[in-house]
């Protein structure tokens, strides 16, 4: 049985509870940030933590406990779940921090500080493997994200609304598709949970951090293609560059690196050879084969986002 920990504690995830009160799910006012396992080990788990307080010091949350704490619990519930982890699979391991319990007006204050929890939740391998068999098909959603002066892209918020609505609208039209959201000035941003990147004449571009999330699988492809020399532009991506552009793919901490077959409706190629030299090399960095671990859940099934 999975367990969890919540506010110091560790306990099985069927007995775990938040109340109703909490503000993360009153308001949505806390912030997560999810790193994933590769063979049952984390990877990247420290920039991960650090990420969350950056996010942590941007709302204005204490979570009353230090990032090395943060950190410690992490890698002893990933130890503690080792047994409930399923063949072939590994974890996206989140933490989640809100800002504690409701004050209601007349009523005794409630426990003052941050509700403080960590799991662990399967990959969706099963649900993506057909991407890495013919790569994933993208369409630019007609809601745009939310300006950077109104909610900073670099805060991963619980409120995770204008990228759900953005994936809801592609998916009702393109079943499967993932969702490409502009920025605020209406060039190509991020996709929900992941960074877009295109290769362009042999260039690699992605956009700037200014509009996005800067992902530890992005700073990941960053660092791989310096190392190779292979030449890239962060900034901004217009839409001529994308939509002539020989070869896309997407990052994240579940999906690591994965191809585009489309991009709006314009085939791509499943994966280019910049795209493929990128990711041999990423799994190289991690130590571990992801694509050949979604391969082994694929089947007849059309892929999901599993968001």
């Amino acid at each position: 049985m999975r367990q969890v920990y919540i506010n110091g504690a560790f306990l099985p995830e069927a007995e775990a509870t938040i109340s109703v009160r909490d503000l993360g799910l009153v308001y949505g006012d806390g912030v997560f940030d999810t790193a994933r396992t590769f063979g049952g080990r984390l990877f990247r788990a420290a920039d991960h933590v650090a990420r969350l307080y950056e996010s942590l010091a941007y709302v204005r949350i204490d979570p009353g406990i230090s990032p090395e704490a943060m950190l410690a619990a992490t890698e002893e519930l990933v130890a503690r779940n080792a047994a409930a982890l399923r063949p072939g699979e590994d974890w996206w391991v989140t933490q989640r921090v809100t800002a504690g319990l409701q004050r209601l007006d007349g009523e005794p204050a409630p426990p003052a500080g941050a509700t403080v929890i960590i799991d662990c939740t399967p990959l969706p391998l099963r649900a993506r493997a057909a991407y890495y068999r013919h790569g994933i098909d993208m369409v630019v959603a007609a809601r745009p994200k939310i300006a950077p002066d109104a909610l900073s892209p670099r805060a991963k918020t619980n409120n995770y609304l204008n990228i759900t609505l953005a994936q809801r609208e592609v998916e009702a039209a393109h079943p499967g598709a993932w969702a490409l959201m502009r920025d605020a000035e209406g060039h190509l941003a991020e996709g929900a949970g992941c960074n877009f990147f295109v290769v362009k004449d042999g260039v690699v571009l992605t956009p700037s951090d200014r509009f996005v999330l800067a992902g530890v699988s992005r700073a990941v492809v960053l660092e791989i293609s310096a190392a190779e020399g292979i030449p890239v532009q962060v900034g901004t991506v217009s839409d001529a560059a994308a939509f002539s552009a020989e070869e896309a793919f997407l990052t994240s901490t579940s999906l690591c690196l994965c191809a585009l077959r489309s991009l709006d409706g314009r085939i791509l190629p499943a994966a280019g050879p910049v795209t493929r030299r990128i990711a041999a090399a990423f799994k190289r960095v991690v130590g571990f084969d992801f694509e050949a671990q979604y391969l082994a859940f694929a089947d007849s099934a059309a892929g999901s986002t599993g968001l």
